[in-house]
């Protein structure tokens, strides 16, 4: 740990603000804090169940710990810090968008489906679970207040990138949603997809902060984590190194770097064959795969011999991996259509007749701009 920030520093230069912010400490920065008001060591560890496993979003909540020492750790300037659910819009489908105010007012989008995502990797079960079983629950979620990367399809990528989220701002989407579901980590079955507003590895220290106290303090483990990105070179090679690692979907779109170039110009900086060879880098277990993700955009990456060249692409990359297909989402003012249903069904069977194993993601909450490439901070 580089330091102890006694003062979490939300947003970056000039405009930035502090806030004594508890929901984001590890236990040990927990220690310091009740340490420098006198208190004893166990008291941080009843700081940390409450903050993590119960959840409390308010010092006053922490009946755990005497009306004195709550009265300490207001009086010295400390809050839960945990983010608000500010507005709330559900999907006929029962999805559910939240958008999320943080400590400074900024805000992101988090997304609840009631029963998944409809295409978790070597789990197709999702497909027959009720729209309530809340077991099969996946929480969407973000890591910077909107993202830098403009993919064109992307409605995010319209807002440009504004700052990166805290550890504590990215696993509290999590915690405020289980407490809005009223969710047992344990008992129910919640999957989490860093697939939300903003690129994971371009705010890499923070999110794999978050991950770690999803994991150790939540109690929510890496398996049931897939973190998303549109391929960060230097990102995915820091990813390779770590103990606790989710796992990981490429946004991949493309057969071919010309045509990954026009949808994604990240690509300029990394080509597909270097993502690929970073990848085989990362230690699999032998019934782990890696997901590529492939939006279809009509007329664009949809046809035949799309997924003639993308069949061969994969099996030529040497890796584990699992196809997600998703119909492109629209929204206003991204200039591509949908695909034809047909062209959908086309694709993917001639991926299977190739042997990949290949999903089709059904989307969710598209009416209240929910779905994969639709979140934009939209209220209205």
């Amino acid at each position: 740990m580089a330091g102890f920030p006694q003062i979490e520093e939300i947003g970056t230069g000039s405009g930035a603000i502090s806030n004594k912010v508890l929901y984001g400490l590890i236990q040990e920065q927990l220690e310091k804090i009740t340490s420098s008001i006198g208190l004893k060591k166990y008291r941080a560890r009843q700081l940390w169940h409450a903050l993590y496993k119960d959840r409390f979003s308010s010092v006053d909540q922490i009946t755990t710990l005497p009306d004195s020492v709550r009265a300490q750790l207001q009086a010295a300037g400390w809050v839960v810090g945990l983010p608000q659910i500010v507005q709330t819009f559900t999907s006929i489908d029962g999805t559910e968008r939240y958008l999320i105010a943080t400590s400074d007012g900024a805000t992101v989008e988090t997304v609840w489906m009631p029963n998944g995502d409809g295409a978790e990797p070597g789990d197709p079960t999702q497909e027959s679970a009720s729209p309530l079983d809340y077991r099969r629950a996946t929480i969407c979620v973000s890591s910077q207040v909107g993202c830098a990367v403009n993919c064109q399809f992307c409605l995010t990528a319209k807002l440009g990138i504004q700052r990166n989220l805290t550890a504590g701002e990215i696993a509290g989407q999590v915690a405020a949603v289980l407490n809005r579901q009223n969710v047992k980590v344990g008992r129910d079955r919640i999957n989490l997809v860093f697939m939300g507003m903003g690129e994971p590895f371009l705010n890499y220290d923070n999110f794999m902060a978050a991950v770690r106290l999803l994991v150790e303090a939540v109690g929510i483990p890496e398996s049931r984590m897939t973190v998303s990105t549109s391929g960060i070179l230097p990102g995915i090679e820091r990813f390779a190194q770590e103990a606790i690692r989710p796992k990981l979907a490429l946004s991949l779109n493309a057969p071919n770097d010309e045509i990954r170039e026009r949808i994604m110009p990240i690509t300029r900086k990394w080509k597909i064959a270097d993502l690929f060879a970073a990848l085989r880098t990362i230690p699999m277990g032998p019934r782990q795969r890696f997901t590529f993700e492939y939006v279809l955009l009509g007329g664009v990456n949809d046809q035949l011999h799309h997924a003639a060249e993308l069949a061969a692409l994969v099996r030529g990359s040497r890796l584990p991996v699992t196809v997600n297909l998703i119909a492109w989402n629209p929204g206003p003012e991204i200039p591509y259509v949908m695909p034809a249903p047909e062209d959908v069904a086309a694709f993917q069977k001639h991926l299977i007749a190739s042997g990949i194993q290949t999903y089709l993601r059904r989307p969710r909450g598209r009416d209240i701009y929910a779905a994969c490439g639709q979140l934009k901070r939209t209220v209205a």
